[in-house]
């Protein structure tokens, strides 16, 4: 068996950092359906990567199956799109792609706006300093008052944050 074989049998299917050289170079040149389905096979643990720091921030329920689908879309995107004459790496431009198309994902089925977020997370940031401060749970008119805003205000984000 000669080396290259063993190679071979040892890693699988992966291919050496030579053999995707050529890999690259070919579907450069004529962009096939084989050159690009051994990319994505080649990368698509970058995905299962991003994918797994991204749903570090989501609650638990949420499918992580359905990031790495969006991922992998993603990554056929940057396989597509790459130039390598702009100076980057492939798995520094991939790892963008993959997480924006993971985020983009997030978003659209996201219903509340930026807006309904940023008041989220003002409210969730005020209440753990009034608590520590006043020793117990805080009035809506100390968090309003905390946070600059009126009582109605308050409300208003607590019936759009449900």
């Amino acid at each position: 068996m000669s080396t290259s074989s063993k190679e071979a049998d040892h890693r699988g299917s992966q291919p050496l950092v030579s053999e995707l050289d050529e890999i690259w170079a070919r579907y450069r040149e004529v962009a096939t359906q084989a050159d690009r389905d051994q990319l994505i096979v080649y990368y698509a643990p970058l995905v299962r990567f991003v994918a797994d720091r991204v749903a570090a921030g989501l609650p638990k329920s949420f499918d992580r199956a359905d990031l790495l689908s969006v991922g992998i879309f993603g990554l056929i995107d940057a396989i597509t799109k790459f130039d390598p004459k702009r100076g980057f790496k492939f798995e520094t431009y991939a790892i963008s792609r993959v997480k924006g198309a993971m985020l983009d994902e997030l978003r659209s089925i996201d219903r509340a706006p930026d807006s309904v977020r940023a008041n989220a997370k003002s409210v969730n940031h005020v209440m753990p300093n009034l608590e520590l401060t006043i020793q117990g749970a805080p009035t809506d008119e100390e968090v309003a008052d905390e946070i600059g805003i009126t009582v109605g205000q308050l409300n208003g984000i607590y019936n759009q944050i449900g």
